[in-house]
């Protein structure tokens, strides 16, 4: 594993470019009285009142060149879920990792980074390969200062699912990409903090991440839906707001 767990491309390092100015993105996260069926096809019927997110962008900024693939979420609540939807183009739909925990972002991955108790430095980041394989993790508080990575956590009750529009590791045809469904359960972070059940109003900070490799590229591509004006998910000021609505 690389050091504390960070893709080489996030770690926060001297010589990386300073932080520029960008502004957290909202959304608006709808309350569904009908459960989600998790089987990562998006076909739920409340799934098509739910907007997505505008598409992801290189994580300096759009002053970056614009992802090669198209990737965007969306996501609903309900009393003991947030639900998280995701679509990711991809042309050539592969993963290798298959133990729970491994260091995901070694594949092409989609990730979730999430800070309920946005006052706290705490926070919480979960990985998902085309293999339905995850690496959930708690940090106390950002790499850069001095924060250490708990593998130790697991997202209890967490369910999740992936389907394939192509065909998983078969390089010579294309794909239409793969998508995606989350329920993170509203108590997981209990181990670790107490975190109130949300209500109309209560606000989270949150952000998704996409890492891509191509082949003879050195380094992996990463795209998300918020910009953090710097190569680096581990600052949570520059993540989007989330904000749950009920009727």
């Amino acid at each position: 594993m690389r050091l504390c767990f960070v893709s080489a491309g996030l770690l926060f390092m001297a010589g990386l470019p300073a932080q520029t100015s960008t502004t957290p993105l909202t959304y608006d996260c709808a309350y569904t009285k009908t459960p989600i069926h998790i089987d990562g096809r998006l076909d739920d019927a409340a799934w098509q009142a739910a907007p997505w997110t505008s598409d992801f962008v290189d994580i300096q900024g759009d002053s970056m060149p614009k992802p090669r693939f198209r990737t965007r979420t969306k996501m609903l609540w309900d009393d003991q879920y947030l639900y998280i939807a995701a679509e990711l183009e991809e042309p050539d739909v592969h993963a290798t990792l298959t133990e729970h925990d491994s260091v995901i972002f070694h594949d092409d991955d989609f990730e979730v980074f999430v800070k309920p108790l946005p006052g706290t430095p705490n926070y919480y980041e979960f990985e998902l390969n085309a293999l339905n394989t995850g690496w959930d993790l708690y940090l106390n508080k950002p790499y850069r200062l001095g924060g250490k990575a708990d593998n130790s956590w697991d997202i209890a009750g967490l369910k999740t699912a992936v389907a394939v529009q192509g065909t998983l590791n078969k390089r010579d045809d294309t794909d239409r990409g793969w998508t995606l469904e989350i329920a993170y359960p509203l108590t997981a972070f209990e181990p670790r903090q107490h975190v109130p059940a949300p209500v109309n109003g209560t606000t989270w900070r949150i952000n998704f991440s996409r890492v891509e490799w191509k082949a003879g590229q050195p380094r992996e591509d990463n795209w998300v839906w918020s910009p953090q004006g710097v190569i680096n998910m581990h600052v949570p000021e520059q993540w989007g707001y989330l904000r749950f609505r009920k009727p």
